[in-house]
């Protein structure tokens, strides 16, 4: 048995916004460092939901060298471009976006529709082939099996039966659990559709078929009906848990606060931002104040009445943006291919900057450079100015950290990825 309790990690779904994931990585890669906090991975259980959910199987294929793996997530999100995630040039978006805008607006007149509907509003096609170049999936095994890691969760929403499921891989056995609306599947072998099927947007990616039970049924993001993201983990045998959520949690008017106040009625991205900022942010920060409700109960019952109830007291550490991240998308929405960028202008994504409009929609979207190195230089930032709390959390010895250069190279570890020649310089950072 651990002598140590058993860390988990929690990473939450939002497409491009889980960039700002590696930063908050990568400080704490740094301040392991700094603290001589080597060997053993620092998650022994890892779940993941969308986007979250393949940052999350970066790091458990790579569990046996924790640091190589943040690296690989850093060298990949600092040079990512949208036509690696998504079919991004006039003729895709044609195929795909401008004929599913078509069939909203014509296809119930045109009988010759019925029998193309298209799928999805982007073909993210393009990802799969990354994800199978990015991550060794093959790895997993070994991983579990040398005891680097005891379970890894990955999310997803079935479209077929209305449940949201997590399909989980470990090398100990753990009961499935099931829930109202939810449940657990113990699989053999996690693989990248089942990474394809958690990240699958709604109304922007298409869905993905995953076998369950014997049936195949269709998948999209796991953030739909998502009522409890810190579930998965416990229920895997974690004690205390670091939480890195897509959006601010913590401020009354929601993620979109401080941006100007839309006048008249909103435009198509506008709601469709609103509702993709509730899919991904609302459920987390409900299931946080649930937890620390049930801590709090814990804490007021005797030693043997705590004894005598399966609910324990789970210590967690939450980390999110301290910016809103649809105005640093509003700040970036230029580096969206012009075919991208004509697309969603018709259903209401307009300026950049102060002036933008839509930009909540485009936050999920900005595979860029130009956005997702800003996003780990706050995710870094954020997490630097946690320190005190992130020592705390991991019994690491109270030091100022010394900001490692090397923390910032561009490597791509063990995974095998063509990448462009000379990619941006990282971005700086000042402790």
């Amino acid at each position: 048995m651990d002598a140590q309790p058993k860390t988990g990690l929690i990473l939450t779904g939002g497409g491009a916004r889980a960039a700002y994931q590696v930063g908050v990585l990568a400080a704490i890669a740094q301040l392991r460092r700094d603290a001589c906090a080597t060997g053993d991975n620092p998650f022994k259980v890892i779940s993941g939901t969308s986007a979250g959910a393949i940052n999350a199987a970066t790091l458990a294929c790579q569990a046996d060298d924790f640091c190589s793996a943040v690296d690989g997530l850093m060298y990949i999100w600092q040079n990512i471009h949208v036509d690696q995630v998504y079919t991004a040039d006039a003729f895709g978006v044609i195929r795909t976006g401008a004929r599913w805008l078509t069939m909203m607006s014509l296809g119930w007149a045109v009988a010759r529709w019925r029998r193309t509907r298209p799928r999805s509003l982007l073909d993210n096609a393009p990802l799969r082939g990354l994800l199978s170049q990015w991550i060794q999936m093959d790895r997993l095994d070994d991983m579990l099996a040398q005891g680097h890691l005891d379970a890894l969760a990955v999310t997803g929403s079935s479209y077929t039966s209305g449940h949201h499921v997590t399909f989980y891989q470990s090398h100990q056995a753990y009961d499935p659990w099931v829930r109202t609306q939810r449940l657990a599947v113990q699989t053999p072998r996690l693989s990248v559709e089942h990474l394809v099927a958690s990240s699958a947007i709604p109304f922007i990616f298409p869905s993905e078929p995953l076998s369950l039970n014997g049936t195949v049924e269709w998948f999209g993001d796991g953030s739909m009906r998502q009522t409890a993201p810190i579930s998965p983990a416990v229920h895997l045998g974690a004690e205390k848990v670091l939480i890195i959520g897509a959006g601010r949690m913590h401020e009354s008017g929601g993620e979109g606060a401080s941006s100007p106040m839309p006048q008249g009625h909103p435009s198509l991205a506008q709601i469709a931002g609103h509702a993709l900022s509730n899919i991904f942010l609302d459920a987390l920060a409900v299931d946080i104040e649930r937890m620390q409700r049930i801590n709090n109960t814990l804490s007021l019952l005797s030693g043997e009445a705590l004894r005598n109830t399966p609910l324990r007291p789970i210590e967690a550490l939450v980390i999110a943006p301290s910016r809103p991240l649809d105005s640093l998308a509003a700040e970036r929405q230029g580096a969206l291919p012009p075919a991208i960028r004509a697309l969603l202008r018709s259903v209401g994504v307009s300026g950049e900057g102060a002036n933008a409009s839509g930009s909540a929609l485009v936050s999920y979207l900005l595979f860029e450079p130009e956005y997702t190195s800003e996003l780990i230089t706050l995710g870094m930032a954020d997490t630097l100015a946690r320190r005190s709390d992130i020592q705390r959390f991991f019994g690491w010895p109270a030091q100022a950290p010394q900001i490692d250069p090397a923390m910032m190279r561009k490597r791509a570890g063990g995974f095998a990825l063509q990448v462009p020649p000379n990619p941006p310089g990282p971005p700086r950072l000042v402790a």
